[in-house]
């Protein structure tokens, strides 16, 4: 299974407002110049983030971004399935009826994707934003960005 950019750019964006927002919006500008990314690509994302109601904006002076929760509230999955959609790494694994194989009643090999879809959901489920911060606090002590 491989995240699209979108997707790890998402991740860092949330990271960036749970790090720098206190209380006030972040300016998406700010976060594309320390994150590195394109600002028009960033502004894609942030608008699906928004649609999912993950982050709000604020218009005029001081506007920017906020997270609309804590960021113990939020899981790296749910941020990740905003952009990528379902993690599955077939669609047979998915757990809907996706699956147009006419081998799916005696396919043995659906039971691998699906531990892969279990494995994969278990870190991605249980892994918050705070968590992420935390992590970030560690390895970049004292830093700004």
């Amino acid at each position: 299974m491989k995240i699209s950019t979108k997707g790890r750019y998402a991740l860092r964006l949330m990271l960036d407002l749970a790090l720098h927002s206190a209380g006030t919006a972040v300016p998406l500008r700010d976060v594309a110049q320390r994150q590195e990314i394109s600002d028009k690509y960033l502004e894609q994302i942030v608008t699906q983030l928004s649609r999912a109601g993950l982050v709000r904006s604020v218009r005029g002076a001081g506007g920017g971004y906020l997270l609309t929760r804590e960021p113990e509230e939020y899981t790296v999955g749910e941020i990740l399935r905003v952009l990528e959609g379902n993690l599955a790494p077939v669609s047979c694994a998915s757990g809907e009826d996706t699956c147009q194989c006419g081998r799916a009643d005696r396919c043995v090999t659906v039971e691998v994707w699906r531990d892969i879809q279990a494995a994969v959901s278990s870190v991605v489920d249980h892994l918050t934003l705070a968590d992420l911060v935390r992590r970030y606090h560690e390895k970049c002590p004292g830093s700004t960005q």
